[in-house]
């Protein structure tokens, strides 16, 4: 049960709070940072190891994280001197890393149970998990549906749902060999190379908790429903 977080980003979006401090080390709540919530649910659910792909300000989470003795997950580092997307990390360790493995960007706060995922993932046969989020979007225009120069529908002011990645997914290595090392590499390509080949990632339904800490708005919203929030992120604690 190994995971690889991806902490390497400069947290551009959500500046001014990434100035000094790296995205998962900002605070949530009046105790914990981002990534010690993540480091803790590992723990939970039966992860005994993690790399912990850094870069930017990497010095400060090698300094908080120590070696996870504290959450019993066995740490390592990957240092990423120049930014190799989301999956690019991957190819430089991937040497180290087992068979199958969870993968997860460090700015998520969420109650998946990222064994349940993995485990999934070895029972399947897809080179790709993807864990997946209902979202809803309001368009708040009437659309029109043209054809051959003709409306032939309106909609008025629809709401359209759809699932989204939640940046956090589960990866047999072997579908990785063919890519060089050192070279970026993003999610998106990725899944449209596993697409082109006819190698369908499988998808993982969860409609749980889930907050992508990607700009100021969203991290004040975090910490506004951090106290509803908590006892289904930090069982126990």
């Amino acid at each position: 049960m190994h995971a690889v977080i991806l902490a390497g980003g400069k947290g551009v979006r959500l500046r001014p709070y990434t100035t000094t401090l790296p995205k998962p080390l900002v605070p949530i709540g009046e105790r914990y940072s981002i990534l010690e919530i993540i480091m803790r649910q590992l723990g939970e659910r039966g992860f005994t190891s993690a790399t912990l792909a850094i870069g930017h300000l990497g010095h400060l989470i090698r300094a908080y994280v120590g070696d996870g003795a504290q959450w019993g997950v066995r740490v390592d580092y990957a240092l990423e001197t120049s930014p190799l997307g989301t999956i690019g990390p991957l190819l430089t360790m991937l040497d180290a890393l087992p068979a199958q493995f969870l993968v997860m960007n460090g700015d998520i706060l969420t109650d998946l149970d990222f064994g349940d995922l993995l485990n999934g993932h070895n029972r399947g046969h897809a080179p790709l998990t993807i864990a997946t989020y209902r979202r809803e979007v309001k368009i708040d225009f009437g659309v029109l549906t043209a054809d051959d120069g003709r409306i032939v529908e309106f909609t008025e002011k629809p709401t359209i749902d759809y699932r989204v990645s939640m940046g956090v997914y589960a990866i047999t290595k072997q579908c990785l060999y063919d890519y060089p090392a050192g070279l970026p590499l993003g999610f998106d390509e990725l899944v449209l190379d596993l697409l082109g080949k006819g190698r369908h990632p499988a998808q993982y339904d969860f409609d749980g908790h889930w907050l992508d800490i990607g700009r100021p708005d969203d991290y004040d919203r975090a910490n506004a429903e951090f106290d509803v929030l908590r006892p289904a992120l930090l069982r126990g604690a």
